[in-house]
């Protein structure tokens, strides 16, 4: 029996997220022959909507542990890019709704969990960026920068975060609070979406 190595942090929250990311992935509209501008526009105001409290949130709760750089990896500036690019003005911006149904971050491990979602995205948006380039001429000059955050840096920057990952000694029960707040960062983005109405 004890020949059984633990799963790493990396696969447990991989296999725990699975089925919530294709869920949702499924119910993305990037690829649907119905998205047009307006709805493009109205995706983007809800991504903004989620990541601008949970990143608050996330970064605000003290508990991330050492190694992890906000400064380098916060996403909301971009998405604020966007909707400015996209023809938002300030107070535009200012009267979008905001989630509020957010993971709770009380725990190293659950920012651990929350970082997981927030950062694989990244990868997620190369497709979506090369699609939306295609489909409704989106760069990152007009509203499309979100979908490549980290431009030619995306495979380096997930490859640093999985090193940052490895190295972070979790015992069983730190990992089982990293996949459930993962988790739970998987279910409230898809019940916010679906809120604001931009799902299949």
């Amino acid at each position: 029996m004890h020949s059984q190595v633990a799963p790493t942090l990396l696969d447990a929250l991989r296999t725990g997220t699975a089925l919530l990311h294709v869920a949702l992935e499924k119910r993305l509209p990037f690829f649907c022959e119905q998205l047009d501008a307006g709805w493009y526009q109205r995706l983007l105001q809800a991504y903004y909507g989620f990541y601008g409290p949970m990143e608050v949130a996330l970064y605000n709760c003290g508990l991330i542990p050492e190694g992890y750089d906000p400064v380098l990896r916060v996403k909301t500036p971009t998405l604020l890019g966007d909707l400015t690019a996209l023809g938002l003005d300030a107070q535009a911006i200012r009267a979008l709704p905001r989630c509020t149904e957010l993971p709770v971050f009380d725990t190293p491990a659950a920012c651990l969990g929350a970082l997981y979602v927030l950062e694989g995205a990244t990868l997620g948006g190369q497709v979506l960026r090369r699609e939306m380039a295609q489909r409704l001429d989106v760069n990152a000059e007009n509203g499309g920068a979100f979908l490549n955050v980290y431009g030619a840096e995306t495979g380096r920057r997930w490859k640093d975060f999985l090193d940052y990952l490895g190295h972070l000694p979790l015992d069983a029960l730190a990992k089982q609070r990293a996949v459930e707040a993962a988790r739970s960062t998987f279910s409230c983005f898809e019940q916010w979406l679906d809120s604001q109405e931009v799902l299949l």
